[in-house]
């Protein structure tokens, strides 16, 4: 049997990060429920799940916009009876953040990735605790990089933004778990498989004086096995976590950093 056979799973982003997610949840049985801005993005992503064999459905949405969220949700819950997982995998683009001193960054740029991740986190994970709490289980699920424990110089709002997200999510964690719901944070280092960090990488590298080859280097070098995290490294721990195996799981990170945090 699959790992989340008959588990109803609600995926927000169509980038690379939350495609992979689309695609994990369904190959281990899920019917996946995704949501993006970009209506190619999802169909492509569909179609490649449906040539598979897997059950998804897509919906443009925008996370951000609370009352849409919540007639998403509604939907999804009527028509499959429930929701087990919910995964926000949304991004920001790098060039929208800026990678310069913080003493140099204009407030409203510092504010938009704390704006925009920690609202939308709020909106959908809240969204889909308020139908787990009811039914008595359900997965919170979502991901951050390493760089909301270390902060890294150049890094804008985007520190503050991550660490706020792991506190929103353990303190989901206290609040709904008498009601069977867990909430879990995934950690990572940059993975540059995803066009948001290969963005990124190019940026942080013209803001050290660098190469883009010696600014992965140099995030690989501080990992403990040399190698930064993988998009299949982060799916696999995810469906771990969705799955009956991780039940045990909440409140807390999942370490994927590959030593660079050490606990």
């Amino acid at each position: 049997m699959k790992r989340l056979e008959n588990k109803v799973a609600v995926v927000y982003g169509d980038g690379a990060i939350g495609a992979a997610l689309a695609k994990a949840f369904a190959r281990e049985g899920a019917k996946v429920c995704l949501t993006g801005r970009t209506q190619t993005k999802l169909d492509a992503i569909a179609n490649e799940i449906n040539f598979d064999g897997g059950a998804i459905e897509t919906t443009k949405l925008d996370a951000l916009d609370e009352q849409a969220v919540e007639k998403h949700m509604n939907e999804v819950v009527e028509k499959n009876g429930k929701i087990d997982i919910s995964f926000n995998a949304i991004g920001i683009r790098q060039q929208d953040v800026r990678s310069i001193p913080l003493i140099e960054l204009p407030v409203e740029k510092f504010m938009l990735p704390v704006t925009t991740y920690v609202q939308s986190h709020f909106i959908t994970a809240v969204a889909a605790a308020k139908r787990m709490m009811k039914q008595g289980h359900g997965v919170l699920l979502n991901h951050t990089p390493n760089a909301s424990r270390i902060s890294p110089a150049f890094s804008g709002g985007l520190v503050p933004a991550w660490a706020a997200i792991e506190a929103l999510f353990r303190s989901l964690s206290v609040e709904c778990g008498q009601s069977g719901v867990r909430a879990v944070t995934l950690v990572t280092t940059a993975m540059p498989e995803t066009p948001l960090i290969e963005e990124l990488i190019k940026v942080r590298a013209k803001s050290y004086g660098i190469s883009c080859e010696q600014f992965c280097a140099t995030m690989a070098g501080q990992t403990h096995r040399k190698q930064l995290t993988t998009i299949e490294e982060l799916t696999n721990a995810a469906v771990f976590l969705a799955s009956g195996d991780g039940s045990a799981i909440t409140g807390t990170i999942l370490n994927l950093t590959a030593g660079i945090i050490v606990q």
